[in-house]
């Protein structure tokens, strides 16, 4: 038997921000706390929402998001949103905000420290449902967060753990293209790709949910279709919407799990000696998975090569590492900076990592240092 839950409320098109003030009045938040960084804030789209509610319009921001969440950010917000008497969030950007207000809305009503609800230390029955309901404002189309139930944060200790749990999804996703017209060229390649990892994954993952798989493969025509669109032309309004969509479907598969290249990307961005964007990552590492794993999943492949109308003997990982060059993205981790010296304790990461478990074919630390050496170019 397969247990197949979905999942959450999900207001979608252009326009639908606008009624985000209602929203809130309907989850019964009167003082919500914003959760931002702060591109976001520059980029002007902060006060854009805030503009929408006089809720927000008095509401405390906070922009401390770092690229990759930290537990320490999330205590500094949480220390925001006790000292205002907040009773809700909203969480307006990419993944990273959307999951430190996660971390802030589990902390604000769970006792205790965050290490206590990760994943794979046995967190995920901790989790209950007075988690403080989160409206999420995705502002990128790759994370799938605004769906998803996880958190990706940082300790201090610098492992970068899931946190996981039904609760944890957003109680409403304000899914607007409109926020995303203005996104550079290279966040718009790099979270597209991040939406494209994410539906080859969770299609890839031995997990029984075909509805899921369904999606994901939906998700991944719509993103390979469209991405190079959006890259080119920021104001394309079809590109950005398929886009946004790709990237929600994406998240919303997240319930089959991840693999190898989240198993690998997420140590790799909790590194505290050089910051690495987790779109970009999942592009340069998803080649050298797409090998290692081609062996246990050839009827899959051979689907994926069928839905996005190739030849059926296309090498689907020489492929995926065109679309990236043609998209302008580094090609290899050496060409993000990453030093050679860090392959021994990333692999070992990898194996300890929630993703690790539904890769297509287990992997040892050895594979995982493979699969690093191959994706250093």
């Amino acid at each position: 038997m397969a247990l197949i839950t979905y999942l959450t409320t999900v207001k979608f098109g252009y326009g639908e921000i606008d009624a985000i003030g209602a929203d809130l009045a309907g989850l019964g938040v009167a003082k919500p706390l914003i959760i931002a960084d702060k591109g976001i804030v520059a980029a002007g789209l902060v006060a854009k929402v805030q503009a929408l509610a006089p809720a927000l319009a008095s509401a405390p921001v906070f922009d401390g998001t770092p690229t990759n969440p930290t537990e320490e950010a999330v205590e500094a917000a949480l220390e925001l949103y006790r000292r205002h008497g907040c009773d809700g969030l909203v969480a307006i950007g990419g993944g990273s905000p959307i999951d430190l207000a996660k971390g802030v809305a589990l902390l604000a009503t769970h006792e205790g420290s965050l290490e206590t609800y990760a994943a794979i230390l046995g967190g995920i029955p901790k989790v209950t449902a007075a988690v403080a309901p989160v409206i999420a404002v995705p502002t990128t189309s790759g994370t799938g967060s605004e769906v998803g139930r996880a958190a990706l944060i940082t300790l201090k200790d610098g492992r970068k753990l899931g946190f996981i749990s039904p609760h944890l999804i957003p109680r409403l996703a304000i899914c607007d293209p409109e926020l995303t017209l203005g996104l550079p060229a290279w966040l718009t390649a790099a979270t597209g790709m991040d939406a494209v990892t994410h539906c080859i994954e969770t299609y890839l993952s031995p997990r029984e949910n075909p509805p899921a798989e369904a999606i994901a493969l939906d998700g991944l025509k719509r993103a390979v279709g469209f991405i190079e669109r959006a890259v080119k032309d920021g104001s394309d309004r079809e590109a950005r919407k398929e886009m946004m969509m790709a990237a929600l479907q994406g998240g919303l598969t997240f319930q089959k799990g991840l693999g190898a290249v989240h198993a690998l990307s997420h140590p790799l961005g909790g590194l505290k000696e050089i910051s690495l964007h987790h779109g970009t990552l999942n592009a340069v590492l998803l080649p050298a998975v797409l090998r290692f794993n081609a062996a246990e999943a050839e009827a899959k492949y051979a689907e994926i090569r069928k839905v996005l109308g190739l030849a059926p003997d296309t090498d689907l990982a020489d492929w995926i590492a065109g679309l990236v060059a043609r998209l302008g993205m580094p090609g290899s981790l050496s060409a993000m900076g990453l030093p050679r010296g860090v392959i021994p304790a990333i692999a070992e990461a990898a194996t300890k990592d929630h993703s690790s478990a539904t890769n297509p074919r287990a992997a040892t630390a050895a594979d995982y240092a493979a699969m690093l050496e191959a994706s250093f170019g």
